[in-house]
């Protein structure tokens, strides 16, 4: 599924995020930058001993925040390490996932990077219901390609049928004009 926004293309694909070829793949990371299940543990053990070491020096990330490493082996060229919120059900939980896709854009464009593909943050291990969270990233990055002009390509590279369908729906509450 895409959409046109401006002069940008947003993208649903279900897929493996590590096989992207684009100029950054986010990360969904925890507060160490360790590595560790999920996409996470893939991006690592995709990245290699580059992404590995970068981490280890970067000192950690707040959640709500992101950090950005080489991508090692990965087709990406970066990978933008984004620490999601372990869901609690408050409304500090939106704010912080909205935080972390917003600051993997900012991230991007501060690099001159033009385009990024997402994984769907905090769903898995870290529990965070998936059309919700859906809502909050779909909102995010759509209001970002709105108000700035440096990223040409958003994607998301999502994980099951489950996932793809609950960002397909509200993708297009959110933007009804069809394909492009």
């Amino acid at each position: 599924m895409r959409r046109r926004i401006g002069g940008a293309i947003l993208e649903l694909l279900e897929g493996d995020i590590t096989r992207q070829t684009t100029d950054a793949i986010v990360n969904a990371a925890n507060s160490g930058l360790r590595g560790g299940g999920g996409v996470d543990g893939a991006i690592h053990r995709g990245g290699g001993p580059a992404v590995i070491a970068e981490c280890r020096k970067l000192g950690g990330c707040p959640t709500g925040d992101a950090k950005i490493t080489t991508g090692g082996n990965l087709p990406a060229r970066y990978v933008i390490h984004a620490v999601g919120p372990v869901y609690s059900g408050r409304p500090e939980d939106a704010r912080l996932l909205a935080s972390c896709y917003r600051r993997s854009l900012e991230i991007a464009e501060e690099h001159g990077l033009r385009s990024v593909t997402f994984p769907s943050i905090s769903t898995g291990a870290y529990g965070y219901p998936m059309e919700e969270a859906a809502r909050v990233a779909l909102s995010t990055v759509i209001d970002h390609i709105r108000t700035h002009a440096g990223i040409e390509r958003v994607g998301f590279a999502l994980f099951g049928q489950k996932a793809y369908d609950s960002y397909s729906a509200v993708l297009a509450e959110l933007l009804p004009d069809g394909d492009v």
